[in-house]
Formats: structure tokens, sequence, C-alpha cells
């Protein structure tokens, strides 16, 4: 992506699958270009994405990103963003 963009991993089997919510995470980080973020919005059954997902995303992609909490939507779900 050539700007700053949102995935949503909170419907369907993301609802279901906290492994395929990591996995589509660390693709659309890697998707994300260097200067913009990416809004990770993530199922609210799962938590605030800070206990599960930001460091998995810190150990794969280093110093390269920062991740912050921004916060819940009001359907229920998380949004963390990824700075590139």
């Amino acid at each position: 992506m050539s700007k700053s963009w949102s995935a949503s991993l909170e419907h369907g089997e993301y609802a279901e699958d906290r492994e395929l919510v990591i996995q589509h995470g660390i693709e659309a980080v890697e998707e994300t270009v260097t200067g913009t973020y990416v809004n990770l919005v993530t199922p609210d059954n799962f938590g605030n994405p800070e206990d599960y997902l930001k460091s998995i995303l810190e150990e794969r992609f280093g110093e390269s990103i920062t991740a912050k909490y921004v916060s819940q939507c009001g359907c229920g779900g998380y949004v963390l963003r990824v700075y590139k």
C-alpha cells in the first residue's frame, strides 16, 4: 500500500482464529510502505492486541516499526496502529 490504510481482521474466521489474525497482521505490515501506517482492526474476543500481537510484530520487524494501541471500536473490535 502506498498510503496509510486499515486491515479488517475482525469478522468471520478471524473472530475464531487468533493465529490467522497474527498471520494476516504480519502480512499487512509487510504490504505497508515505509512512511505510512496500517490500522490492524482485531476481534474483541481476543482482547487488546497489545497483549498478543504487538510483541510478535516488534520481534519480526524490529525497529522498522512502531506499534501502539489506538482504541476500541464502537463495534467492539480493537485497533492497533503500526507505523512503518
